[in-house]
């Protein structure tokens, strides 16, 4: 359900995913969209004036206007620079942030990712030091080697 305060274009993304079987069919694409609405939305679409929507493609385009101020801006890749490792914190508390943070960028930048992750240990860091000597080429590994690095710290 749409609450008005979500990510239009992701909540009309979502719905084409559950309607794909359907999608060739623009009256029951237009018909079921509403079901995909909460109060707030819904107070919208009732207050089409009749007519004035001629496909569903009109119809998303309407809804995407409407809720614009809810979509989602996509963080610049320079965000990762300023992460780092907080004096005394941990590295699940730094890694979660980190890719919390590296899940809003759009764009494939999993060798810059992967730098930005390291410089943002101490250089004191068991787990710098690991990445320094033995790199990583992908994501997946830098991964795996900050989970082992994780269990050591938890033990």
């Amino acid at each position: 359900m749409y609450n008005g305060r979500t990510d239009s274009v992701e909540h009309v993304s979502y719905f084409n995913q559950k309607m794909a079987v359907h999608s060739k069919n623009e009256a029951l694409m237009c018909k079921v969209f509403p079901s995909s609405l909460g109060p707030v939305a819904m107070r919208w679409f009732d207050g089409l004036r009749a007519g004035s929507i001629d496909s569903f493609k009109e119809l998303t385009q309407a809804f995407g206007s409407r809720f614009i101020t809810c979509s989602r801006v996509p963080r610049p890749l320079v965000s990762l620079l300023s992460l780092s490792m907080r004096e005394g914190g941990t590295l699940k508390t730094y890694s979660d942030r980190y890719w919390e943070m590296f899940n809003e960028i759009d764009g494939d930048f999993d060798d810059v990712a992967i730098s930005t992750f390291k410089f943002g240990l101490p250089a004191e860091h068991n787990l710098r030091k690991s990445l320094t000597g033995k790199l990583v080429i992908s994501i997946c590994q830098l991964m795996d080697r900050i989970d082992k690095y994780k269990r050591v710290e938890d033990d």
